[in-house]
This record gives C-alpha cells, structure tokens and sequence, in this order.
C-alpha cells in the first residue's frame, strides 16, 4: 500500500534536499504531498536575530532592506517553488504532487496529514537560531501537533534538525 509523506518547504527544494528525500525513503513505496507557503508576512526583528545568530550577512541586509510581498508576489513565488520543487522530484523517480498554502502552514499541513493520512512529514527549512533554540519552529509545531514522525532536514545540507 502506498504512503503518503507530506513534504513542507519555505522555498524550491534543491537537488541535494530532493536526493536526500528520495533516499530517506528508498525501497518504501511513497507518494510525496508537497506545501511550500505564500509567505507574505516576515518578521525583520526575528530574521535580523537568526542572521547575525549564523553569521549570514549577505542575508541580515536583504532582510532589512526587501519589504514583505504582497500577496499576489507571494503566491507567484510559492506557486513556481512548487512546480520546481514538483519537477525536481518527479526527475528522481519519486510521485509527487502539491500546493500553495498560508503564511502560517501548520493549519495546511494538519489538514494535508489528515486527508491523505499521511505515515510521516517531512520539513525543509533554512537554519533559523531563533526558532530553532525556542522550539518554534515549524518542524518543533508540526511534532507537537501531529502526532506522526517529523524529520526537519536544513536546505542544502544534510544537517537535520
């Protein structure tokens, strides 16, 4: 019978987030549901904290300076981390299918665990110090309210969280 996975991510998964996915779950027959949020609503204080907390300074300034998107930008830029986050996926030989939720994804992916009944989630964040220290991160919330296993994966490296 085939399981469902329920992949979170802020932004377009990378080869090395993808290869790592699919190999978590080699020889196990899994579809993947990808989320990735319309984020529209950015926090500069908490961000400008986790940037200097990660030493990221080319990030801290395009923090500062870039001003939340409206909603229509989000959205586009959701929707096209989708399709590429989609076609990477489905290039590795995994099925895959998703959409655009909220600002805040949790209620999106309680609903996605529930519909699909999904065996475990998957999170795809960059480092946050802030939230990550605080246990508010995405994948700490998901852990607490789901009750399925959640594995937090760091983009682009294979640091997990």
């Amino acid at each position: 019978m085939t399981q469902t996975v329920v992949v979170l991510t802020e932004d377009t998964l990378l080869d090395t987030d993808v290869a790592q996915i699919v190999e978590t779950y080699a020889g196990r027959d899994v579809r993947f549901e990808v989320l990735v949020p319309a984020d529209t609503d950015h926090n500069v204080l908490q961000e400008v904290v986790n940037d200097l907390g990660l030493l990221d300074l080319r990030r801290l300034w395009h923090d500062i300076t870039n001003p939340d998107p409206d909603e229509r930008a989000a959205r586009t830029e959701a929707t096209e981390a989708l399709r590429l986050s989609l076609a990477l996926l489905e290039a590795a030989g995994a099925t895959a299918d998703g959409v655009v939720v909220g600002d805040d994804p949790l209620p999106a992916l309680t609903q996605a665990v529930s519909n699909h009944r999904a065996a475990e989630v998957v999170v795809v964040t960059s480092p946050k110090l802030l939230d990550d220290t605080l246990r508010r991160d995405w994948a700490s919330r998901a852990r607490e309210a789901l009750g399925v296993p959640v594995l937090h994966l760091y983009t682009g490296s294979s640091i997990v969280g």
